[in-house]
């Protein structure tokens, strides 16, 4: 019977679903400032493999139907980026430089560091677009030769980093325009970064929501001209 349920599609797409489900509940019940549903979630889905002795590769057999989900919501951002077009069109100018100057930082700042410590070419690519959204990061990191797995992790540390933070770097820093704040918290913690944005205001959110699609699209076309 447990072979049965372990070797079925549904195991790992099932987890998921049920420790991110816990995750919302545990947040919303508790209000931490570390209580993510993702961060719970992925916790809870090592804990069940590690202490049940389950091998990666029956949990990945439905959890990578989430992985086959990452195109369409990938061309999804585009839909994001056009039913902003209003605010888009009034903040052109701040949303572009902003947006350049994010991922510009993230990519290079990211490359420095790991020649300066010697770092493994696939792993340097796999860390590379660690701002970027995962379908992006993803597709940026493997055509570098980079390792997927910790592309994705990268981008989880940095989105559940810019979730846990934005509000708290905003007041340190004394920035309080809310265009800059979305901005900033999108070109550095893509989707989870954003769901706090909204939070924070609805301009934080839409900018942000933004800053998501523009970012990616300029990680992409720098990407191009890095060699690692």
């Amino acid at each position: 019977m447990m072979d049965a349920i372990l070797s079925s599609p549904f195991f790992g797409l099932g987890l998921c679903l049920m420790t991110y489900l816990l995750g919302k509940w545990i947040q919303k019940k508790t209000g931490w400032l570390l209580a993510n549903p993702l961060l719970i979630s992925v916790a809870l889905c090592i804990a069940v493999l590690v202490l049940l002795d389950i091998p990666y590769e029956k949990f990945a057999r439905g959890a990578d139907v989430i992985n086959w989900m990452l195109a369409p919501v990938t061309a999804l951002l585009a839909l994001g980026i056009y039913n902003q077009r209003r605010i888009l069109k009034e903040y052109f100018v701040p949303v572009l430089l902003g947006c350049l100057a994010g991922s510009a930082t993230s990519i290079f700042s990211v490359l420095a560091l790991c020649r300066a410590f010697g770092v493994d070419r696939a792993v340097t690519a796999a860390i590379l677009p660690k701002s970027c959204t995962t379908p992006i990061a993803v597709s940026i990191a493997e055509s570098h030769g980079g390792l997927a797995a910790i592309a994705a992790a990268c981008v989880m540390i940095a989105g559940v980093t810019g979730a846990l933070c934005a509000p708290l770097f905003a007041k340190w820093l004394g920035i309080h325009d809310p265009v800059a704040q979305g901005l900033a918290t999108g070109a550095c913690s893509h989707a989870l970064g954003t769901t706090k944005a909204r939070e924070m205001g609805e301009i934080q959110g839409a900018m942000s929501s933004i800053a998501i699609g523009v970012c990616g699209l300029i990680s992409v076309v720098l990407s191009l001209f890095i060699s690692i």
